[in-house]
């Protein structure tokens, strides 16, 4: 049906356009916006009354998928190039025979409305004040919010869905859709928001609260189904992600997690909306939470000691970073870390660092100034392993690795990546061999050293881990013959 209003719409206006010269051009385009609109109108309420017809048939039972396991990687430990033996820029150049590409698909736009939702205007607004991770957010609830889902019969859900689709909560869905936007939300960030609201409104973790959020999710334009267990009701989110350690649901292909602890024995109400898509986990930009400065923090190189920055990182933005999902894209578990790679810096961040970073490497070449970001990389931080600090492996995103005291070889290729493409402009590529991740860099100059050669281009290899070691150095034991590359955005 909404392919065909489509259709409709552009046929009729390209007629209008070129009937354009007639004197009622104008008033035959708005009557005819005002009909299209209406058919969207139509369509997304035809939608919403389809769904709230809650009947016990209509929920179905869904095996429950076992999790995918969080890869266990070998400890590599990391090599220390003595301070008495320096080693200097390498004079053989190299190549690192790889054994597989991996290229993460790039992030779509994120879902939207099947059209805008239209201002309401209505006589009496309740504006609800809540916070999420520390940002301070204002939505429009009505007058009358009370939803009395109560103990989630399909006469309460029923009712409850037929008062949420009503015009009354538009304004609601706006205000939700334009705090995504102003505030640079990613679709976890965004779901975890609405929940914010949810539970300022009615209550962490009941029923009303519960579907207020599948509501306003949904009619957002994303892919969720509600899952009942006794008198008890859960939003379930598709995911484009494989996310780790979460048990699932594969219905029509889709995997669909459980937002909260997954309830036990559920049945599923699977009812689609129109041009509803799946949730993304990728970070597109950076979410604009407010600012809450941790302790500053000390980063000192030690081979170039006018290299230190004193800065602190958002702890707001670490917040959310401790609720995020770690997954993988298309089962494929080397996809992990180039979610994180490709997260832009925080602004705050970005504003204490690179200004300090760039004033140190003014006036080098390219290569100078990559061995001075490395050594900084490879020296101003404390080597620990995930297991040993988190009882289980953990990459982090670079404001992580800024913020906690403790990384490892992936989280400082991480952020290393970072501050290449950033700072130097450069494209960099990560190189995993087993137990162990480093990165390769692609200059515009010619640079001695070990080498990856990717379709015609050579990026040398610079290790952070290698502690002292300079740009084109592979940190020895590494098992060249199994080395992956995976591929990551400017």
């Amino acid at each position: 049906m909404l392919r065909k209003i489509i259709l409709t719409f552009a046929v009729v206006l390209s007629t209008i356009i070129a009937d354009a010269q007639t004197d009622d051009f104008r008033a035959q385009f708005d009557a005819f916006k005002q009909n299209a609109f209406k058919q969207f109108n139509d369509f997304r309420d035809e939608a919403n009354r389809r769904f709230a017809e809650f009947r016990e048939e209509s929920w179905q039972r869904f095996h429950q998928l076992p999790p995918i396991e969080k890869p266990k990687e070998e400890e590599v430990p990391p090599v220390v190039v003595p301070k008495d033996e320096p080693i200097e820029e390498p004079i053989e150049s190299n190549p690192v025979p790889i054994e597989d590409v991996v290229a993460p698909p790039k992030p779509e736009p994120q879902p939207e409305p099947v059209r805008p939702i239209e201002e309401q205007p209505v006589a009496v607004d309740n504006k609800i004040q809540f916070a999420y991770c520390g940002t301070q957010c204002t939505v429009r609830l009505p007058a009358d919010a009370s939803l009395n889902v109560g103990n989630a019969t399909d006469d309460r859900l029923n009712a409850a869905w037929s008062r949420l689709a009503s015009d009354a909560f538009d304004n609601t869905v706006r205000d939700c859709l334009e705090l995504r936007k102003s505030l640079q939300l990613s679709d976890w960030a965004y779901l975890n928001l609405i929940d914010a609201l949810s539970a300022q409104c009615y209550g962490a973790g009941t029923n009303d609260a519960c579907l207020l959020t599948a509501y306003i999710y949904c009619q957002s334009g994303y892919m969720m189904r509600l899952s009942r267990a006794g008198d008890k009701v859960q939003l379930l989110y598709a995911s484009r992600h494989d996310i780790f350690d979460a048990v699932y649901f594969n219905i029509e292909g889709n995997k669909y997690y459980a937002f909260g602890e997954p309830l036990d024995n559920v049945d599923i109400y699977n009812l689609p909306f129109p041009q509803e898509k799946s949730m993304s986990l990728y970070i597109a930009s950076d979410q604009r939470f407010d600012n809450r400065p941790s302790p500053m923090r000390t980063l000192t190189s030690e081979r170039y000691p006018d290299v230190s920055v004193d800065l602190s990182v958002n702890q707001n933005l670490i917040d959310f970073y401790n609720t995020y999902p770690e997954s993988i894209i298309n089962n494929d578990k080397m996809t992990r870390w180039a979610i994180y790679a490709n997260t832009p810096l925080d602004a705050s961040v970005v504003g204490q660092l690179y200004p300090a970073l760039r004033q140190t490497i003014s006036g080098l070449s390219t290569i100078d100034a990559a061995n001075v970001l490395i050594n900084w990389v490879q020296t101003a931080f404390v080597y620990a392993y995930d297991n040993d600090v988190w009882g289980e492996d953990r990459a982090f995103f670079a404001e992580e690795s800024l913020y906690y005291p403790y990384s490892d070889c992936e989280d400082r290729s991480i952020l290393f990546s970072r501050l290449v493409r950033d700072l130097l402009d450069l494209d960099v590529i990560l190189v995993f061999y087993p137990g162990h991740l480093a990165t390769a860099v692609s200059f515009n100059d010619a640079v001695s050293g070990d080498y990856i050669d990717l379709r015609g281009r050579r990026f040398t290899i610079a290790d952070p881990t290698y502690k002292g070691a300079p740009i084109g150095y592979t940190m020895p034991n590494m098992d060249n013959a199994s080395a992956t590359v995976i591929l990551l955005n400017r």
